[in-house]
């Protein structure tokens, strides 16, 4: 009898998931189960006055050994793969646009002055702190506050005096441990990335991210939107799931499952408790008659600058297959972790606020009325890594081992970001088969 492999939640790492188990051994019998109406979780792909715009991730990293590279290159989307132009980002500080500085890493300077070095390594193995708890005292509060924190924000939605160094910046925890001095960790740590000059960091879909999504989606034997989870337990060597409503349940026999879902369906399905918070955000698109903005591809606001707006990308000036004769489009979000009282406004509101806040800081007196407008909520939608983070998912992956094949995936776990999800995914898919025995 043909066994059967269930991947719970069709978000890029359920997809990746799915794709890598279908793709080892296609003999197998997978199943993709997706809560809403289509797969793509937070990659989505809308409209606005007629033209493209993202509805949540825009990007991802292609530098390096990408994951999410090498999965759009095998469903067939390696000559989709565009890149943003050389135009630069910047910061408000003050109240003014200023150049992001060059010679760091996530903000923080390579080298800045004496630094004492300690008798001891700054990191002890294995341990964790925030990533502020290392930089403000070597490189001060106005680094962090004006820089680290911004890019940090523009990734996680948080704050750097409580996200984890070990998940933000992996490769300068690692560092850490053999150094006494931060200047020490960070030159080892930009020295294990090295990049060719001028090589691309990022890219997207042309055409979209749905286009990912649907290109992962079309090489899967059986994806099945609308169906809720409403329980997994154990059954005999594997897993029986009850889906729908519970007035018309139905029941699914697994031999194995991967769960890629969120923290907090995965803590009900498994009965264990995840320990994770979540930021939530909204992103506002407006399509504009075309304005003459600052050449930059956008801007990040630090949270010192008292603003709703925290980052702004000008899609036009970014991204080049997005460029319209007579329309200039941008997209500006809303909402940090332990502050999102900005996103109790309604969407009316919280254009205003962002048309208010953009024109000021690119100087001009208002916005023209946009040709389009749009709101894209997403609540609990970014992970808060809190020290210690990655000895609990390790914690929490151990008692699974003793379980019949079962593993967790997706941003709850290893990292935000497409890559980082698609390799979580992956890992998955081969962590069951090896517990399957195939």
């Amino acid at each position: 009898m043909t066994k059967r492999v269930v991947v719970i939640g069709a978000g890029i790492a359920g997809l990746a998931a799915a794709h890598r188990v279908h793709t080892l051994r296609p003999d197998l019998d997978v199943v993709l189960l997706e809560q809403r109406e289509r797969p793509g979780g937070k990659l989505s792909t809308g409209t606005l006055a007629g033209f493209p715009v993202e509805r949540g991730a825009e990007s991802f990293l292609v530098g390096g050994p990408s994951a999410a590279l090498r999965l759009a290159r095998e469903v067939g989307l390696g000559d989709a793969v565009v890149h943003p132009s050389a135009a630069k980002a910047a910061v408000a500080i003050g109240g003014t646009l200023q150049d992001l500085p060059a010679g760091t890493l996530m903000g923080i300077p390579l080298r800045e002055g004496e630094e004492p070095a300690r008798d001891t390594p700054l990191l002890a193995p294995g341990a964790d702190m925030s990533v502020g708890e290392l930089v403000r005292p070597r490189r001060g509060d106005a680094v962090v506050d004006h820089y680290v924190e911004p890019l940090l924000g523009g990734v996680y939605a948080g704050r750097a005096d409580r996200l984890s160094l070990r998940m933000a910046l992996p490769g300068l925890a690692d560092a850490a441990e053999r150094h006494t001095t931060l200047t020490g960790a960070l030159a080892e740590a930009v020295g294990k990335t090295p990049r060719t000059p001028g090589a691309p960091v990022f890219g997207a879909i042309e055409g979209g991210m749905s286009r990912f999504v649907d290109a992962i989606a079309a090489t899967l034997p059986d994806v099945r939107p609308n169906t809720t989870v409403r329980s997994i337990d154990e059954h005999g060597a594997g897993w029986r799931l009850v889906l729908g409503s519970t007035r018309d349940a139905a029941t699914l026999d697994a031999d194995a499952v991967v769960l890629a879902v969120p923290a907090k369906p995965a803590s009900r399905l498994l009965n264990a408790a995840i320990e994770l918070e979540y930021a939530s955000i909204a992103l506002v698109a407006l399509a504009l008659p075309e304005t003459k903005l600052p050449d930059l591809s956008g801007f990040l606001v630090p949270a010192t600058e008292g603003l709703a707006v925290k980052a702004v990308t000008f899609f036009d000036h970014k991204w080049a297959h997005l460029r319209r004769p007579g329309v200039t489009i941008l997209r500006a979000s809303v909402g940090r972790h332990g502050d999102e009282r900005q996103l109790q406004r309604t969407d009316d509101g919280l254009v205003e606020v962002v048309r208010a806040e953009v024109a000021r800081l690119v100087g001009l007196d208002a916005l023209p009325e946009e040709l389009g407008r749009a709101v894209f909520r997403w609540g609990g939608a970014l992970p808060q890594y809190t020290p210690g983070h990655r000895d609990r998912v390790a914690a929490l992956r151990a008692g699974l081992a003793a379980r019949p094949p079962i593993a967790v995936a997706g941003a709850a776990y290893d990292g935000v970001g497409i890559p980082a999800c698609v390799t979580s995914g992956q890992a998955a898919a081969e962590a069951v088969l090896r517990q399957l025995g195939e």
